[in-house]
Formats: structure tokens, sequence, C-alpha cells
């Protein structure tokens, strides 16, 4: 049972190897006791924590685990929920009302000692990945309550320690890139006040004391949200560390009324002894088992045609795409932007979802079938949020748009996002891009959002305006949820200029995610690691483009690309057949190693840095019985490894690499490392990859039997 229930007022949540206990101290409040390794039975647990007198400057509030606060009393640190009842009153009291279980879920009930508010604190183990999801449901039994902070979870860490945060920030065209900062007394708070999870910052975190890629205690965390979001990294002056984690409280407020009720979205947590690797594989086989939704499904190589022809799309040109592509054996050919009626640039046209005459006068189906007849599968780009001022849409619906009446509306990109709150633009949408669907033999959707929001106004929603921000996600959720149920065969990207939004949220109906507009393959290397510390690899669309071709080889390019979902977007009739029939061979390589590098588990054998040139990757099959390695080195030698006259050690010949998750007592071929050793040989002794400027290489890891076969 993954759930213990001692004495009525504690309660332990085990999964396979770790354990996370609750309970209610002396004082009546509830109280975190212990997150970490399992122990060997309930009892073990530390008992719920008191707190002693300080002084009258704190209450002793301040200074407990608490697993929710509120907003009360003498409590200065970061409060979970924060409420204002319909006479004024700003004060929380929630008290332990008690505590059930059912299977694998524990609901804590707490009440406002005077008002009729109830919080549900739900708390699921995931035992078979070490998680534990949480998630808060506020009800209201009374009189209208505007909720003004309502976080989905608190999680507490040991006391006592010098924690190290880890989190990714970014921007455009520079995603995911992963920060490590030691954390001192105060608050530090990453966001989105965007709309979307942004390309600034992602709902993750991981702590730490001293932990590597593959040792020492590590506790992470992420939001499955695609909104605005907050994460409060506090640390108290009496030696406490929390992180808060849940929706933006930022111009944020929701009228709960009389019977209503208010469900944060979920948050999950986990705990490792491990490394950061290990915390990673268990998100990703978290993703890849219970939220996407087509699960371990292999996705295809794709071909996107953006790059090759702009908006100039018409069946001519596309249809010659479309034959190099085959050749190359591309499975899925993706039209991107400039199909629909009027758009010949990023000025006109969206919302206005229908082939365009001139383009396309016999419609989509003549291409569609020329791309099925060629053995590949076709695709199609939207961007169902947007609206340029100059389509037919917003001619017949200019109030359709997130605005202000009084303020000018401010264009990015020369679009306006459509207010997908009102449920007149998600039953629009849902109307057009399920007649789009239903008339094509259409099986992938590139899902893009091109610009953050401005003028957060929704004048029709009155004094409710500031409900806006999760509204309209949920109305987005709303309509790709019942796009994806309509047409279920579909596979859907998450794309908002690259990597604007990935979170666990949006992967409950995409199966994999643009992770940036940046398709240097060097840039990608730091995007893509930094990526793959909350994401697996088969979320990871990545492309092999013309972006530096002359200064990166075709090899180089593919290398990166293959380790996620690989996908071709350079312009085909610019590549030679000499070009292409090598790319050919990688697209077949890729498809060799494919059930690999996407359902397998990653190892980060040298993680990008300042200080050294290497970058390498392994990716192992669930049997371990295979494995493949990827290796770069981004800098040169010879002539830039000099210093003073002095040669410096050859950066080609780099330390022994230690291979990780193999079997120790099986035997393993490698690529060009000669004979057959033990997998504890390989992960302890390891090999030598010689490696020149810019170059990379694959290897193959084969279990053999005794003889070496």
């Amino acid at each position: 049972m993954p759930i213990h229930t001692l004495d009525n007022n504690y309660w332990v949540l085990e999964t396979d190897h770790t354990a996370y206990a609750l309970g209610v101290n002396t004082a009546g409040a509830l109280v975190h006791a212990y997150w970490g390794e399992r122990l060997p039975v309930p009892t073990d647990y530390p008992a719920a924590p008191d707190a002693i007198f300080h002084a009258s400057f704190t209450g002793a509030g301040h200074m407990w685990p608490e697993e929710y606060v509120g907003l009360t009393g003498l409590k200065y640190v970061e409060p979970a929920l924060s409420v204002s009842f319909a006479d004024g009153v700003r004060d929380l009291v929630l008290q332990v009302v008690g505590g059930a279980v059912a299977g694998d879920t524990l609901v804590v009930t707490l009440r406002d000692a005077h008002y009729p508010l109830r919080v549900e604190l739900h708390y699921r183990a995931h035992a078979a990945h070490d998680l534990i999801e949480r998630w808060a449901v506020v009800h209201n039994d009374g009189a209208p309550i505007t909720l003004e902070r309502v976080f989905s979870a608190q999680w507490q860490v040991p006391i006592g320690r010098s924690y190290r945060l880890s989190y990714l920030s970014g921007r455009w065209i520079d995603e995911f890139q992963l920060h490590r900062q030691p954390l001192s007394p105060g608050v530090f708070v990453r966001e989105s006040r965007r709309i979307t999870t942004s390309h600034h910052a992602s709902p993750w975190f991981a702590l730490d004391d001293h932990a590597g890629e593959t040792h020492g205690e590590v506790w992470f965390g992420a939001l499955a949200w695609s909104g605005n979001w907050k994460l409060a990294a506090e640390v108290t002056d009496f030696g406490r560390t929390r992180v808060s984690l849940g929706l933006n409280d930022w111009d944020f407020a929701w009228r709960l009324g009389a019977g209503e009720r208010f469900t944060t979205p979920a948050c999950l947590g986990g705990y490792t002894q491990d490394g950061f690797g290990a915390a990673s594989r268990r998100l990703h086989a978290f993703v890849r088992d219970n939220v996407l939704p087509h699960g371990r499904s292999p996705h295809k190589v794709l071909y996107n045609s953006w790059e090759a022809t702009t908006f100039s799309v018409d069946v001519e040109s596309q249809s010659k795409l479309a034959e190099l592509a085959a050749e190359m054996g591309v499975e899925l050919f993706v039209m991107d932007d400039g199909w629909f009626q009027g758009r010949n640039s990023d000025d006109a046209g969206l919302g206005d979802w229908w082939p365009d005459p001139k383009k396309f006068p016999d419609g989509l189906t003549p291409l569609i079938a020329r791309v099925n007849a060629l053995g590949m599968d076709f695709g199609l780009w939207l961007e169902p949020e947007m609206v340029n001022p100059n389509s037919d849409l917003y001619r017949a619906h200019p109030d359709w748009v997130i605005h202000f009446p009084t303020r000018a509306r401010t264009e990015s990109r020369n679009q306006l996002i459509l207010n997908l709150a009102r449920a007149d633009v998600q039953n629009y949408l849902i109307t057009t891009i399920d007649k789009l669907l239903s008339d094509h033999n259409i099986t992938f959707i590139k899902w893009d959002m091109n610009r953050n929001v401005s003028e957060p106004g929704w004048p029709a929603a009155g004094d409710r305006q500031r409900e806006i921000w999760v509204r309209y996600v949920e109305g987005l959720y709303r309509v790709w949820g019942t796009l994806r149920e309509r047409h279920p065969n579909v596979v859907w990207q998450s794309c908002s200029g690259g990597g604007g939004r990935a979170d666990l949220g949006i992967l409950r109906l995409a199966d994999q995610v643009w992770v940036s507009d940046n398709t240097d393959a060097l840039s990608r290397l730091n995007i893509q690691h930094g990526y793959s510390q909350m994401l697996p690899a088969d979320t990871m669309e990545a492309w092999v483009t013309d972006i530096n071709a002359g200064r990166i080889s075709l090899d180089f390019r593919f290398h990166v690309a293959m380790q996620g979902v690989l996908g071709v977007g350079g312009n085909l009739l610019h590549w030679s057949p000499a070009e292409r029939a090598k790319a050919a061979r990688f697209v077949a390589q890729y498809k060799e190693i494919r059930p690999i590098v996407q359902n397998g588990e990653l190892y980060r054998l040298i993680e990008p840095s300042d200080s050294s040139p290497y970058v390498v990757t392994q990716y192992v099959n669930i049997a371990r019985s295979e494995a493949v390695i990827f290796a770069f080195r981004r800098i040169g030698g010879g002539a830039d490894a000099m210093l003073d006259g002095y040669h410096a050690i050859d950066p080609s010949q780099p330390a022994a690499l230690k291979l990780q998750g193999l079997d120790p007592d099986a035997r393993y071929k490698i690529t060009g490392q000669g004979a057959a050793r033990s997998g504890l040989a390989w992960m302890r002794a390891g090999l030598t990859v010689a490696l020149g400027h810019q170059e990379s290489k694959i290897l193959r890891v084969r279990r053999v039997d005794d003889s070496g076969s």
C-alpha cells in the first residue's frame, strides 16, 4: 500500500524507493515531516515537527514547515493561499479537518476557523516513478470570496543545509539555459507573466547540496501548466528552505462564488540519491507513461518546408520538396506558414483557416495526395490563437481579441491574440479546425504562437477581467483537447516561436515540442541539454537546417538533431545530390537507433561547459541490451591549443569516457573499440573517443554473448 495512516493524523506516502511524510503537530497545524529515501517501516519516519518560541517578533507558525501556508498571523513566509472575504477580511486561519486515503491518493481537508472556505490538499503517489503529484482544490461554501494567490504546492526540504537551486532561463532563440545558483536567506523568484510558459523561464526546479550528475541528493519538481506561473525559492532566517510553485499571482484575482470550487494545476515532486541524471530520467519516464497522448509511440522523421519556401507555397513548390524529402527516407512532410486565405506575408490572413484559392485552386487535396503517393504522411502549420487585423475574422469580430477599449491594440508580428477565455472564440476555432482536419488526410499539426500578451483586457468580463490569465489557458485546453478527442490519430506539436510553451500541461495535448527557432547545431547542444533536465528526447523535435552550413558539417548537424525527434528543415533544392545521399544515410541510421533515442534512458556523460570542448550523451534501451553514444567536440586544437609558445594538452584526446546504465555483468561491443568487454569495464575503465575540430561521432553499443557475437 503506497499510503500509510498513523494515529489518524500522520500520513506517509511511499513510492518504490522514496517516501513523503506529513502530519498534524501539537499546535494543530499540518506540517511536513520527511521527504527522502524510503525507510523500512512506517513508524521509522520522524514526528510532525513543532517550533520553539523565538521572540515576540516571530510566531511559531513562521518557523515550522507548514504544508500549505495561509496568509495569516505572525507568519512572514511566502503563503500558498491568500484570499479576501466578502466583509474585507484578508486573514486566513486554516485548521485541519482530517485526511482520507483512496488508493494512491491522500486528501487532507483544511477549513477556515470562521468563514465557509475549505481547502483540499491532494497528494498522489506514483510509486513506479518515485514521484509525488500535488494539487489543491479551494471550495466556497458561502458568500463570494476573492482568491488572490493559490499555489499548487509548497515543497519543504530538510532543515539546516545550504542548498543550490537549478533552474532554466533564456529568451527567444536562446531557451532552456541551465543555471545553478546557491540560495541565501530571502526569496528568489522565477516566473512568467506572458500568458504562456515563456521562452524566458520554465516551471521546473531542482535543489541539492553537493550533488552531481551521477551522485548526491536532489529534490526536484515541475508544474503542469501552460500559462502564467510563479516559483518562489525561499530560505528563512531560521534555516528552512522551501519552494512554492503554482499559478502566478501577478495581476491575478478570481471570484469564487457560493458553491464554486477552484482547482490548481498539478505539481510533480521527486527525490533521488543518484544526482541530476536520475532526477531527469524519473521525469522522462513519467512523461512517456502518464502524460503524452500517444505514449511511447515512435515519432516520425519529418521535413518542414518553411526555410525553403517561406510564404511562397503552392502545389508545385511543395511537391518538388516532397519528392526530394521522400528520396531521403522522410516519413512526414509538413507544409508551414503561407497556405491559407490571403497569406502572402505575416501581415494578413491569420484567423482565416481555409486554403488560399490562388495558391491552391483545387484545395489541399491534390498536394496531400501527392505527398501520400510518395509514401509520406502530411502535416500542416497553424497559429489558431492569433489573428491579423487584415483578415475576414477580425473584420467580423474585432471584439474577439484581448484588449482594453480605451487603449491602442499593440500588434506584434502584425497580429493580435484571440481571447480564448471566450466561449464563442473557442467554438469558432473548434468548428473551423475540425472541418479542416475532417476534410483532409492531415496527420500532424504544428500549433504555433508567435507573440506574448499585451493590454490584457476582457471588457465583457467586467470586474472579473483578471481571471483572464487562467481562463485563457483553460480555453486553450478545451479547444486543443476537443480537437484531439475528435481526431485522436493526429500528432500535435507545441510551438511558440520555438520553446515558448514547453511544459507538462501542454504535453497532455501535444506529443512533441519545437524546442527553439535557433537551429544552429552548436547552440542546440546547450539548448537541448537544458531541455533534457525536465523533458524526454521523444518530445524534443530537432531539425537539420542550413544555418551555418558553411561552418558546421552536415554530419555534425545531423548528429545533434538525431538526439531527439529528427527533422529536416533546410532548402533541399540547394542541397547537392551528394548531400542528399548522405542525408538519406543519416535518416536510415536514425530509424535504426530511434527506439533507443526516443524511448531509452538518457545519461549526460559530459555536459556542455566552458571548461571542456566536449559534449557527450548516451541513450540506453530499457532492456540494457543496446545503447547509442553521441560525442561532440565544439572547439579546435592545433594553433588554438597554443599558449605562450607551449602546446596545451591536445583537446582531441579526452579523458576516459565512462559509460553508464549498462548491465555490469553483461558483455558489450562498441563501434571501433576492439573486443567486447563487460558492462562494468566500460563503466569503470571507460573508452577514449578522439575527435577533431567540430567533429562528432555516433557509437553503437551492443550486448553480445560469451562468444563475442
